[in-house]
């Protein structure tokens, strides 16, 4: 399977969210992109807070937020990473 610089979490159980959210960020890392674009879903919430919560703690994101709307809006997050020094 390839990976692009979205992660659309609607096929995954949300059990697998937290190791999957983390798994994708060290590939995104490893790839040296700059943003990534991941797609939680608007529904009442649940998973955009869990995403964010990881986001939060990560020390490898520089910034996240909600994207444009034509880009999922409060349905999706960017993550802004930040650029590695090696």
């Amino acid at each position: 399977m390839e990976v692009g610089d979205v992660l659309d979490l609607h096929s995954f159980p949300p059990k697998e969210v937290k190791d999957l959210v983390r798994d994708y960020l060290d590939h995104a890392v490893e790839q040296g992109w700059d943003q990534v674009r991941i797609i939680h879903g608007k529904g009442i919430g649940v998973q955009r807070r869990t995403v964010r919560a990881i986001l939060e703690q990560d020390p490898r994101v520089q910034g996240f937020g909600d994207p444009p709307g034509e880009s999922g809006g409060w349905g999706a997050t960017w993550v802004r990473l930040k650029r590695s020094s090696g």
